[in-house]
């Protein structure tokens, strides 16, 4: 019986590692159809979003069916209990890849960009590795690598702000005619930074997971010196 479970456990982490790599795709794909406009790939973010959507229904289930039929105890409940809400913050980390792929759409028509981007790439990259090494905390149970993650979430709120700042002060308010193309650039950056919040939830579960120790709101609970 305990054979069957550990093999359970490691397909559901099979599962999430896939799940993740999916979302780290998209990310990427969404912010390089915006560097080049490019309508063809931000439409296959869309169209393959169904698949990261699948993934989250197959891992609920599995968490679910282990939750019933293997009544786990411990940290193993609260691994599969967090499964749960992780692959939910994964899901929506998606969905806002595809929000980004739908103001690449928008843009596409209005080309070229208002400007060249430069935060926006920071930004992207930030919630790349955010994602990935999130992701890899869950799975080896490494707590100080979740805290790395929560502490970078700074870093992609001070780059939201720069994108926001430039966009309304040296553009939309010196030029009307620019709303329509700088609305869009905004609304990425404000989607990067989400997308940055929702690894910051899976590390504080990650956190509780392992601690049991509830970091949520209060990030002073977190020792960044150990």
């Amino acid at each position: 019986m305990e054979r069957h479970f550990d093999t359970e456990l490691a397909d559901l982490k099979s599962d999430i590692l896939q799940m993740g790599d999916l979302v780290e795709e998209s990310i990427i794909d969404s912010v390089g159809a915006l560097k080049d406009l490019n309508k063809g790939r931000a439409e296959r973010v869309i169209v393959e979003d169904k698949t990261i959507d699948e993934y989250e229904l197959k891992i609920d289930e599995e968490c679910l069916d282990l939750l019933a039929l293997r009544q786990p105890m411990a940290v193993d409940l609260r691994f599969i209990t967090m499964a749960m809400k992780i692959s939910t913050d994964l899901e929506r980390m998606a969905d806002l890849a595809v929000d980004i792929s739908q103001r690449v759409l928008e843009l596409a028509d209005k080309a070229p960009l208002l400007k060249p981007l430069v935060d926006i790439p920071k930004l992207t990259l930030l919630a790349q590795r955010m994602t990935r090494d999130v992701i890899k905390s869950f799975i080896s149970k490494d707590v100080e690598l979740a805290k790395e993650v929560i502490f970078c979430d700074k870093e992609a709120d001070r780059l939201r702000d720069c994108v926001q700042e430039e966009l309304l002060n040296d553009y939309i308010s010196k030029d009307k005619e620019t709303i329509s193309r700088a609305i869009p650039l905004i609304l990425v950056a404000r989607h990067l930074e989400r997308i940055c919040d929702h690894a910051t939830n899976i590390a504080e579960d990650v956190i509780y997971m392992v601690e049991a120790l509830v970091v949520k709101h209060h990030i002073e609970k977190l020792d960044q010196e150990g």
